[in-house]
């Protein structure tokens, strides 16, 4: 195996799942009766760069089709992380009528709707023709394509260089991280600034947040990685944010290295020096990981036994990918966990990818009224407790996996 940015042998293993189809492949009453693709699901970590990535086995346009069925704007919260951003970055960075906002992965405009709201041109990039069409519901303009540096000569010839370019959960996303950050550097104005977010790969660890890992994340990402990748593709990382989304994860803000107006704030110094303390540019920093996750498994797996050998019903909330990672991982199968809830239109009445357990929506959780809901997500948990506020009126109690069991 070669590492996807700096070519490098590769064969230090960070953790081997087993094998599981696409997290987003979301199966409906007809697929039930055909057979899944399954592809190994192992992460590696690259020596050299310190890039952690899986083996490639599922080609990008297979993982994101037309059917993809992740809609961003399902989450208040993430909706609510997407406006304070906007009035953030047009704060700091004085964008205003005559900017240009450009977003990698608009998915259905939960983002530049509040770009276009205060009347900044914005464009949308979104290869996902289910999210592109949700987007373009909202008014928003929306290239159907996949990002790179051919793409982003093209947009720039036509008029769409861009002062801000937002990247939210994506560049973990893509199979050709050299190309798709390549065309950042293309896209940006002389002065422009680039903006990406990400899991915190320091937090994946430190929390055993295993579930994050499925076929759509070819990457998993430090400060120490981007920085290189970022470095060799004409992009200088010029501050770093930590915020709370997704279990931990970093904001970056880069700007063209031939353009480099901005001090280096000193957020990054900080940052890449308590990721080599910590040991990340070293192979035992990713030793026992595996062990960790095994363990997590278990743990679940007597849980929902338990529940079954005691007489419990258990139902889960929140069909997200983290999710079908973890089932799958696990083994769990409608026996042990009969039905998945999950507010997005697009999931309800499909079934879950690998342990096919059904998806349906908060009427059915009412009416089943099960003993005890596992939260999937587990990462919006504060969230989920209030809005599912009124499982405790009969009784019930919300359950997390992810570091541990929880059960409240």
């Amino acid at each position: 195996m070669k590492c996807r940015h700096c070519q490098s042998d590769v064969t230090l293993r960070l953790i081997d799942l087993g094998s599981s189809p696409p997290s987003n492949a979301y199966l409906t009453s007809d697929g039930l009766l055909a057979a899944e693709k399954w592809f190994p699901l192992a992460v590696y970590v690259c020596t050299q760069c310190w890039l952690v990535q899986t083996q490639d086995h599922a080609d990008a346009e297979e993982l994101f089709d037309s059917e993809y069925a992740y809609f961003s704007s399902t989450s208040t919260s993430w909706l609510a992380h997407a406006s304070t951003y906007v009035d953030a970055m047009t704060s700091r960075f004085g964008l205003g009528a005559a900017s240009k906002v450009v977003e990698v992965a608009a998915n259905d405009g939960y983002l530049l709707q509040y770009v276009a709201a205060r009347g900044i041109p914005c464009l949308g990039i979104e290869p996902t023709r289910s999210t592109a069409d949700a987007a373009r519901a909202k008014g928003i303009d929306i290239v159907e394509e996949f990002f790179g540096v051919a793409l982003a000569t093209r947009l720039v010839a036509e008029g769409h260089a861009a002062d801000l370019t937002a990247a939210n959960n994506v560049l973990a996303h893509v199979p050709d991280i050299n190309d798709f950050v390549g065309g950042f550097r293309t896209i940006l104005k002389p002065d422009g600034v680039a903006t990406f977010e990400f899991p915190h790969l320091m937090r994946l660890m430190a929390d055993a947040q295993f579930d994050t890992i499925y076929h759509e994340h070819f990457s998993y990402l430090s400060l120490l990685a981007v920085n290189t990748i970022f470095a060799a593709n004409g992009l200088q990382v010029f501050d770093v944010e930590t915020i709370p989304t997704h279990g931990g994860s970093l904001r970056v803000f880069a700007q063209r290295a031939d353009h480099a107006a901005r001090p280096v704030a000193p957020a990054v110094a900080a940052l890449l020096a308590a990721e080599t303390a910590a040991g990340m540019a070293t192979p035992a920093y990713y030793a026992g990981f595996q062990t960790r996750a095994d363990a997590i498994k278990d743990a679940l797996l007597r849980f929902l036994i338990d529940a079954k050998r005691d007489g419990k019903s258990v139902g889960a909330y929140g069909a997200a990918a983290k999710g079908n990672t973890l089932l799958n991982f696990a083994g769990v199968r409608p026996d042990l966990l009969p039905f998945v809830v999950d507010r997005a239109a697009a999931k309800q009445g499909k079934f879950m990818p690998g342990s096919r357990i059904p998806i349906v929506d908060e009427a059915h959780l009412k009416a089943a009224r099960p003993d005890y809901v596992v939260l999937l997500p587990w990462n919006l948990r504060s969230e989920l407790e209030q809005q599912l506020a009124y499982v405790r009126e009969w009784g019930g109690k919300l359950v997390t996996a992810i570091p541990e069991i929880v059960i409240t």
